[in-house]
């Protein structure tokens, strides 16, 4: 099935020809020239994931990044001219899965799409459990205390990931490996800015958490720290 992609990118030139360089990927692109365009099409249109410019006229790439997470888990990798913490920060505290900068490369734009779309992974029990959050991988849902709650596509797999480890401490090179199929060279910030989402959704009390504990210059695991 032909992956649909929404590239929200004012550049004509740019949009153009990152348009050509998707299609000869094998994608199916749509463009949008503006945040609110973006928004338009993903009411009326099925996508599969968003390449979203920050940097917008109108309504800005972090306002669309905010919205669209509010509405659904629909995967978003942003794009910025920026590599400064602030920006990508931002981008991702605003609920993007991923983060790219330009100049852009199409063969590595072409392979986090596929890395974030992938679905194969290896075989997980039916149900995991650490302390009162309980996961089920058929269908990438999650419950606290019996109740569901809402996780993005990348904080399951980033749970879940350290769940079936039980207790053993993933490092954060594995985690950005298993999780988002690539390596940051040292560049943290893409893992950091997701477990900060993940406790506000599953711990108790995020500023102290029990269920995803950090092992210090290493990496994290799940139970309660000792």
């Amino acid at each position: 099935m032909t992956v649909r992609v929404l590239l929200v990118e004012d550049d004509v030139m740019i949009s153009e020809a990152l348009a050509l360089t998707l299609a000869d990927e094998g994608f199916d692109v749509i463009s949008a020239g503006s945040g609110e365009e973006a928004l338009e099409t993903v009411e009326t249109t099925t996508v599969d994931v968003v390449l979203l410019d920050l940097m917008l006229p109108g309504i800005d790439g972090l306002s669309v990044c905010r919205t669209l997470r509010d509405s659904g888990d629909l995967p978003v990798i942003v794009i910025t001219a920026r590599t400064d913490s602030s920006d990508v920060i931002a981008g991702l505290e605003a609920g993007a899965d991923d983060y790219v900068t330009k100049p852009l490369v199409p063969g590595e734009l072409a392979a986090r799409v596929r890395a974030l779309l992938r679905r194969a992974a290896p075989a997980r029990p039916a149900r995991l459990r650490v302390g009162d959050l309980e996961l089920r991988p058929e269908d990438a849902s999650a419950y606290r205390s019996g109740k569901p709650i809402h996780l993005t596509r990348t904080e399951f797999r980033l749970v879940t990931e350290l769940a079936v480890a039980e207790g053993e401490v993933v490092t954060r090179e594995q985690l950005l490996q298993r999780v988002w199929g690539h390596s940051y060279f040292g560049d943290t910030r893409l893992l950091d800015v997701h477990i900060r989402r993940l406790r506000r959704k599953v711990e108790h009390d995020p500023d102290v958490p029990t269920l995803v504990v950090t092992v210090r210059g290493i990496g994290y695991r799940v139970g309660s720290p000792a």
